[in-house]
């Protein structure tokens, strides 16, 4: 009975501590996750600040305080 019990609990934490190895990321995914959402970040501040989307933006706004829809 001892023997088995010792068993499960030795597969148990082999599982939770092989777990735990891939659990999250290293300082290089890290770093690139931070420099895919900057370049996104970069694109999406160009495109909202590009002529027709700002004038589109600026009337969506000025309709919506003037209470037109």
């Amino acid at each position: 009975m001892y023997q088995v019990v010792r068993a499960r609990l030795r597969a148990l934490t082999a599982r939770v501590c092989g777990a735990r190895r891939d659990a999250g990321m290293v300082t290089s995914e890290y770093a690139m996750g931070i420099v895919a959402a900057v370049a996104f970040a970069v694109v999406l501040y160009r495109v909202v600040n590009s002529g027709p989307v700002s004038t589109a933006l600026r009337n969506i706004v000025q309709q919506a305080l003037d209470g037109r829809m």
